[in-house]
């Protein structure tokens, strides 16, 4: 059996995959990670298995003259669509991926930032919680997705053919959270604090056990549910081997 080929793409240099990294990592994965746009035009999917798309400080809608590389990621995420190859969208890149598949982004009602519990249809795939969140746009899935996850904000998780995507923070450990903070979100992070049950805001620096408790994944079911996939996408295209996650095996 050869090991999976997975391609990362993160959109700032303080960002990485965290947990999800380190799942595929453990299951024998090779992880190559592009910074888009700086790294240059986004790599060939020919031998890859897997991408993972990261978060991002933009909106997939931002249409200024210095953000046509979001045209050609969505353009990127059609061809793996077409070519078969998996999709994991984080964030940002579950927008992009709902995007890119004929649904749309759209400003949410508020911002979410700090730790959230969701309501999940389905709990062996997506647990309920409480995931990291850290964004003010939301995804209106493509009507063929079905929807995983939702809260009173919007859609937290979808599927749609083979590819995943959540708009919470799997991949995020306490490091990752604070380069975020130190990057300029902790200013963001006090604005946006949802005081109501279920909600806990991303304040590291009163709660240093917060920043503890994100170096621990929030669900293992989850990273199984993401990594546990067959070597090659040949072996995916008719049928799932065995404790392959659902995903992976529809069409």
């Amino acid at each position: 059996m050869g090991f999976m080929r997975v391609v990362v793409v993160r959109h700032h240099e303080e960002d990485s995959a965290g947990f999800v990294g380190a799942a595929f990592r453990a299951r024998g994965a090779e992880l190559s990670v592009h910074l888009f746009p700086k790294d240059g035009p986004l790599p060939g999917l020919d031998g890859v298995d897997h991408v993972v798309v990261l978060g991002a400080i933009w909106s997939v809608y931002d249409d200024g003259a210095d953000r046509a590389w979001i045209a050609d990621e969505l353009a990127w995420l059609r061809q793996a669509d077409e070519a078969g190859v998996p999709v994991f969208g984080i964030c940002f890149g579950a927008q992009a991926l709902a995007a890119a598949l004929g649904g749309r982004v759209e400003a949410a009602p508020r911002k979410e930032i700090g730790w959230r519990l969701i309501d999940s249809f389905d709990p062996g795939l997506i647990p309920p919680g409480p995931w990291l969140e850290f964004h003010g746009d939301r995804c209106l899935p493509p009507r063929r997705a079905r929807v995983l996850a939702r809260n009173d904000v919007g859609v937290q998780a979808f599927m749609v053919g083979r590819h995943l995507a959540v708009q919470f923070h799997p991949e995020a450990d306490g490091d990752q959270l604070r380069l975020w903070l130190d990057a300029g979100g902790r200013e963001e992070a006090e604005q946006a604090g949802d005081r109501r049950p279920g909600a806990r805001r991303a304040r590291p620096g009163r709660h240093p056990g917060r920043i503890r408790a994100a170096d621990r994944p929030a669900s293992g079911s989850g990273y199984r549910a993401i990594t546990h996939g067959s070597s090659t996408r040949r072996d995916q295209s008719n049928h799932r081997r065995p404790g392959s996650p659902r995903w992976l095996g529809e069409a």
